[in-house]
């Protein structure tokens, strides 16, 4: 089979385009969040500590959550829900140097992991897993949990928790903790903060139009280029989320001097 026909392969992409699209669904809403209240580096900071929270789990013998393995997801969420509480507690009482705080986090989860997967000969390349993530990998097995958890979350969001400064916060590790297993650290970050980048300043409902249109379209597009250009599909789907953001922040500066 050659590249051409891999790239229009369902079999292959449709469970990671779903898996990308599911995030979005998520990651878009709450990014707009994250830029409205100024704390860009939340995200990757808990998605670092969900990250270390795999980790120790996989340390302890547990299945690893990226595996699907119930212990280790378990593992994952508790060390995220524990960040965001101690940050939901840091915002009440240090606001004023919350963003610092989110940043030395995330320094120090990353540390953490690197020292406990010191000692393990395959350290390097799971730790590369959770950062970049296999997304090209992802079963449909792995998609419909996420997909309930997922719709739990929106439900709770939209109906009541959307000005609830406390139940972002752990909405927001929950969303993350399971984003982390499906596409990993680096595509956590792009997902929450480039769509809203690119939707900054509108209502809404126009930002969350734009912020998903972009999102949808930045996981297929790098899906699709990530076979027959045979590049890393996590990679690969943040710069074309990146691009995305900025040719649509183009088109709007454009139009608005038009």
């Amino acid at each position: 089979m050659n590249p051409s026909e891999l790239a229009l392969d369902w079999s292959l992409l449709g469970a990671p385009l779903l898996a990308g699209l599911l995030v979005a669904s998520t990651h878009v809403v709450l990014g707009r969040k994250v830029l409205e209240r100024g704390i860009i580096f939340i995200d990757i900071s808990i998605a670092q500590v969900a990250a270390l929270g795999s980790i120790v789990g996989a340390m302890a013998g547990f299945a690893p959550a990226e595996g699907g393995g119930w212990q280790g997801q378990i593992a994952a969420g508790i060390a995220a829900l524990l960040a965001s509480g101690l940050l939901a507690w840091t915002e009440r009482r240090l606001r004023f140097v919350q963003e610092a705080l989110i940043g030395s986090l995330y320094v120090i989860a990353a540390s953490a992991a690197l020292l406990v997967l010191a000692s393990n000969p395959h350290g390097a390349e799971h730790m590369q897993e959770l950062l970049a993530g296999q997304i090209l990998w992802i079963g449909v097995a792995q998609v419909w949990p996420v997909a309930a958890l997922y719709a739990g979350i929106l439900a709770v969001w939209f109906l009541w928790a959307r000005h609830q400064p406390a139940a972002f916060y752990f909405l927001f590790a929950l969303a993350v903790m399971a984003s982390v297993q499906l596409v990993g650290v680096y595509l956590v970050f792009a997902t929450l903060i480039l769509p809203a980048l690119a939707a900054h300043g509108l209502s809404e409902r126009a930002g969350l139009a734009v912020g998903y249109a972009v999102g949808a379209a930045g996981y297929a597009l790098g899906l699709w280029l990530s076979v027959p250009l045979d590049l890393p599909a996590g990679p690969l789907i943040v710069c074309t989320l990146a691009a995305l953001a900025m040719l649509t922040a183009g088109i709007r500066w454009i139009s608005a001097r038009a």
